[in-house]
């Protein structure tokens, strides 16, 4: 990447602040845009800075006036009308836009496992999903149409040593080291993928100036496939602790609070099981390093650092304890 200009909207966030480190410690001319430089995981050394509002098109394009970039990723694109704007913004000025898509824009629940890039985009339990979707549809549409150089990857659920994979956050955490019942969705044998945001990276980077990806779709996922049970008690035995599970349907959470049953039907219920051939194929040397146990003890030692971090939201442990007091099994 020595000789690769490259703007990240963002790069600070859980999954592109390991991008931005890893692309500066190979040699790229790396420019941040973001809209203050504070941040809870900071600049990497060596990139530069650009201030300006991604939400914003007059800001960015006074902030990048006079670059042009060989590769442009934005990390914050949510809708069309924010991927419509690079679109207007980038045409012509950079050789490569990368679109951070989402692994939730697959067929939901999925009928064949494992995932590959051709499965089927259909989730409609998800908005925030089908907002993906439809940002897809747009700049394949400009692609066909305008020759637009853009390359979509899908990252699964990536984490780093501040991000506790649960739902509820540390609160969960804080539950098991009191004593308390935790809950997990449906029976917990549902199988999940967790990304240690070091291990996406350094797939990541490697599809960064590369035209044959141009036009294409790439997921980017761990190869660790682990039960709900079983990341239940891998974050326990990091935390010290012996959980005390209790099973609840994932749709009796969703009665019960409609934002968190979003996050379930339309992705943590369902098997996400995946399969990495076509990232290889780009980056051959890619497998994932870290597991979870590992990822699950970085957390825990995080939150452990200082105590401000170990926030509990009230709201969630209210309605852990009314569900599994109506849930918990009993004798007939």
């Amino acid at each position: 990447m020595n000789d690769l200009k490259v703007l990240f909207i963002g790069g600070t966030g859980v999954i592109s602040s390991a991008c931005a480190r890893r692309a500066t410690e190979l040699g790229a001319e790396l420019y941040l845009l973001n809209r203050s430089s504070s941040s809870l995981r900071g600049v990497p050394t060596g990139a530069h800075t650009l201030t300006a509002d991604a939400r914003d098109p007059e800001s960015v394009r006074a902030a990048v006036r006079g670059h042009e970039f060989d590769v442009v990723v934005n990390f914050l694109n949510f809708t069309t009308e924010h991927v419509q704007a690079d679109i207007d913004l980038f045409g012509g000025r950079t050789g490569q836009y990368v679109f951070i898509s989402s692994a939730a824009t697959y067929q939901t629940p999925p009928r064949r496992l494992p995932i590959v890039e051709s499965t089927p985009l259909r989730n409609p339990f998800s908005a925030y999903a089908r907002n993906k979707i439809a940002c897809e549809d747009l700049l394949t549409r400009a692609y066909r149409d305008q020759g637009f150089p853009v390359t979509v990857v899908r990252p699964s659920h990536t984490y780093d040593r501040t991000a506790v994979p649960f739902d509820g956050g540390w609160t969960v955490v804080d539950r098991m080291r009191r004593g308390q019942e935790v809950m997990v969705h449906g029976d917990g044998t549902s199988l999940w993928t967790l990304t240690h945001h070091t291990d996406f990276a350094r797939a990541f980077t490697g599809l960064l100036g590369h035209r044959e990806t141009l036009g294409d779709t790439f997921h980017i996922t761990g190869d660790e496939a682990l039960t709900w049970n079983q990341i239940y008690l891998t974050m326990a035995e990091a935390a010290g602790v012996e959980p005390r599970l209790v099973h609840i349907p994932s749709d009796a959470i969703a009665a019960a609070d409609s934002r968190w049953g979003e996050e379930l039907l339309g992705d943590k219920t369902h098997s996400m099981v995946f399969d990495n051939s076509k990232i290889r194929t780009i980056v051959p040397d890619f497998t994932a390093r870290i597991p979870f146990s590992r990822g699950a003890r970085e957390i825990v030692a995080w939150y452990d650092e200082d105590p401000a971090r170990r926030t509990v939201d009230h709201r969630i442990n209210a309605l852990t304890d009314k569900l599994i007091e109506a849930y918990r099994p009993r004798p007939l």
